[in-house]
């Protein structure tokens, strides 16, 4: 397989592209949907809630984290998440543009 090669497009392009791919998980979707539901930071309380083993919820944080969607802080021994209200804001305004910039079927196919 060969590599993606993301220097032909912007940097727009790369950063939506990144961001979709780390929603693209369901685990990802309910962490994301939980964090929205609850409305402040989480500590710890994503294994009770979603039924995956810590581990596995650790490194979907960590893809979700590392596209910029959710941040995390450091209280004592637990790492506290939420969701990033600029990054979150910067993608719905990405989509919402995306979709709006689709005027109707041309009937081309």
């Amino acid at each position: 397989m060969g590599i993606t090669k993301t220097d032909i497009f912007n940097e727009q392009q790369n950063k939506l592209a990144m961001q979709l791919k780390a929603i693209a998980h369901p685990a990802r979707i309910a962490i994301l949907q939980h964090l929205i539901k609850a409305n402040a930071c989480i500590c710890g309380d994503l294994v009770g809630e979603l039924g995956l083993a810590q581990a596995t919820i650790s490194q979907h944080l960590k893809e979700l984290k590392s596209a910029g969607l959710i941040q995390g802080t450091i209280e004592g021994v637990s790492v506290c998440y939420c969701i990033e209200p600029i990054a979150w804001k910067n993608l719905q305004n990405e989509i919402d543009s995306m979709f709006a910039s689709y005027k109707g079927a041309n009937h081309c196919c």
